[in-house]
């Protein structure tokens, strides 16, 4: 038994598949298929059925697979033993976050990499959460910065903050951050919106269940700046966090107002990949990432509650 094999179960029993597994481990689909069975064969059991459709873990392969998880985080602990008194770092870190959170953290990240590492780079990679995860499994990036994915056995998720969504609106909307407004008050407006499938869509949408009310909207944008350029616009009202659109408050060019019974929020977290070694570099960019926002949650730029 070898930690090549206990990746290999971790990623199978995910995907359900050993095809899907070797187009993410970049490894051939017959080397993959002989580490399950070497591994089979020395525990003397059936770690998965096989079928037309694919591969489903069985009830002995998910107790190997609880010890497999458990021992890739042990491996990660012992290398951040060691390396954890290095403090120069040299290379390239990259990073991908969400299309708001790079609105966020995109400079204050770099000028604080910058002042503590100059000899660190950071490569940032800005897209949807479901992107961002399989970047992540396929060893793209080294680190993500997203909302509260599903837990998988390959990831290992580090809770951030809980963020709050506020009410945003162009400046003739009058809305002001000291004056909280009915989540309810929202079916009396046009919104833009993100589609179905974008997660900030669907706490908006589990909010408006909550108090019996439908949201209404005649367009909708998955692109961050369109929505911004949309509200800028008179088109509607949309909910965003804070942070992200401090400086157009600041400036007069968009109004703001937290929205309260209930208030929208969401978990931001940062992701790691569990199967493989994580740099430490990784590691000082993802704390660097966290007293950020913990300084911007403290000054009020960033609504919300670290966790």
């Amino acid at each position: 038994m070898d930690v090549v094999q206990l990746k290999t179960l971790i990623h199978v029993a995910e995907l359900g598949s050993l095809s899907k597994a070797s187009d993410r481990l970049h490894i051939a689909q017959p080397a993959l298929s002989r580490q399950i069975r070497m591994l089979e064969k020395e525990l003397g059991a059936y770690l998965f059925e096989r079928h037309g459709r694919g591969m489903v873990i069985t009830e002995v392969g998910r107790e190997v697979l609880a010890h497999a998880t458990r021992i890739m985080e042990e491996m990660e602990s012992i290398r951040s033993s060691v390396v954890g008194g290095r403090t120069n770092f040299r290379g390239t870190v990259v990073i991908g976050t969400t299309p708001t959170v790079a609105e966020i953290i995109t400079v204050p990240l770099v000028r604080k990499i910058r002042d503590a590492q100059p000899s660190l780079a950071v490569r940032f990679s800005s897209a949807y959460s479901g992107y961002l995860l399989d970047w992540l499994q396929r060893g793209e990036l080294e680190l993500a910065i997203t909302y509260d994915p599903q837990p998988l056995h390959t990831l290992r998720i580090v809770p951030v903050m809980m963020e709050n969504l506020l009410l945003v609106g162009p400046p003739e909307a009058g809305l002001r951050l000291d004056s909280p407004v009915r989540f309810a008050t929202l079916a009396e407006h046009e919104l833009v919106v993100p589609s179905a499938r974008h997660g900030l869509r669907v706490i908006l949408d589990n909010c408006a269940r909550e108090v019996g009310v439908k949201l209404t909207s005649s367009v909708e944008a998955d692109s961050f700046g369109a929505m911004i350029d949309l509200v800028r616009n008179g088109f509607g009202l949309t909910a965003l966090p804070l942070a992200s659109i401090w400086n157009q408050v600041e400036n007069g060019s968009l109004c703001a107002a937290p929205l309260v019974d209930p208030v929208p929020m969401r978990k931001l977290v940062q992701v790691f990949p569990a199967d493989r070694r994580v740099a430490p570099a990784a590691r000082f960019v993802a704390e660097a990432f966290i007293e950020i926002a913990a300084d911007l949650v403290e000054r009020r730029i960033w609504a919300g509650h670290m966790l």
